[in-house]
């Protein structure tokens, strides 16, 4: 996809966000969208499922309720995104820039996080069950009435400000 035809998605994006005549969902499904400027977007309910954002900059964004079941954002830049009750179940995160992020309420079920900077995020209340987060930084994350059954947290980092 194309500078161009992105900027287009977006614009129409927002469009519906706002219910305003010529609103469209933005259907990114299985779209490659690796390395692209994402910084500051709204996304929130895109449909992002199995698209390949790996090394692409979101920082910023906004993509609460979005769906990115499967989508691959190995090496992304994500620190600042608010990812709020999206569904994020088997999402490839390693070794992402997720610090301050707000992860509340998401769905990381199957998720790898192997390696991710979490520093400072939110994951309150979301479901990590069978996440991998080996080798995680979770310093000063907030992980209350998170549910981590069967994740694997070997290796991870915390400090005194990490909330269980």
């Amino acid at each position: 996809m194309t500078k161009e035809e992105l900027a287009v998605v977006l614009e129409k994006h927002e469009k519906w966000l706002n219910d305003e005549d010529g609103g469209v969902r933005a259907a990114l499904r299985g779209v490659d969208l690796s390395g692209a400027d994402l910084s500051g977007a709204c996304l929130n309910g895109a449909d992002l499922n199995g698209a390949d954002l790996g090394f692409a900059d979101l920082s910023g964004a906004s993509l609460d309720g979005a769906e990115l079941r499967g989508a691959y954002l190995s090496g992304a830049g994500l620190s600042g995104v608010t990812l709020k009750g999206a569904g994020l179940c088997g999402v490839d995160l390693s070794g992402a820039d997720l610090r301050g992020a707000d992860l509340s309420g998401t769905d990381l079920r199957w998720a790898n996080l192997t390696d991710a900077s979490l520093r400072g995020a939110d994951l309150s209340g979301t479901d990590l069950t069978d996440a991998s987060l080996r080798g995680a930084d979770l310093s000063g994350a907030d992980l209350r009435w998170a549910n981590l059954t069967d994740a694997s947290l070997r290796g991870i980092k915390v400090n005194e400000h990490t909330k269980f």
